[in-house]
């Protein structure tokens, strides 16, 4: 027989319940903005689903590539950097790339590290279902 929630437990519930809401909208917020227009590398990498240091290290190989293919970024701003919680004090110059060009890095990623790897799949199928 389950017994009726006290108030305490209720508010335990919902603040949880509130937070998962909160955690889901940033997220759908976030893949929405890199659908729209051009983001960082390693904006689009946390979109996709991987986590911050992955996506860092990541995003520094198809930097290596971008340069390789002669790919200039579509947009170039200064601004807080996400991989730091996007509140870091001082501002960065970033380089934005749209999805089309973002693919076209991970299409010629050849990353050795297994992480990477499985990084690079998670980035090809978000920009390839954009």
């Amino acid at each position: 027989m389950a017994h009726r929630p006290i108030r305490r437990e209720h508010r335990a519930t919902r603040r949880a319940l509130r937070a998962t809401l909160r955690r889901r909208a940033a997220e759908t917020r976030l893949v929405s903005s890199c659908r729209r227009r051009p983001r960082s590398i390693t904006t689009v990498a946390i979109a996709a689903g991987i986590d911050r240091d992955t996506a860092s290290g990541c995003a520094n190989g198809l930097r290596s590539v971008a340069k390789r293919l002669g790919v200039t970024p579509a947009l170039t701003a200064r601004t807080r950097r996400t991989a730091c919680g996007g509140r870091a004090r001082q501002t960065h110059t970033v380089h934005r790339y749209t999805l089309r060009q973002v693919a076209r890095l991970v299409a010629n990623y050849r990353p050795r590290k297994a992480e990477y790897v499985t990084a690079a799949a998670r980035i090809a199928a978000f920009a390839a279902a954009a």
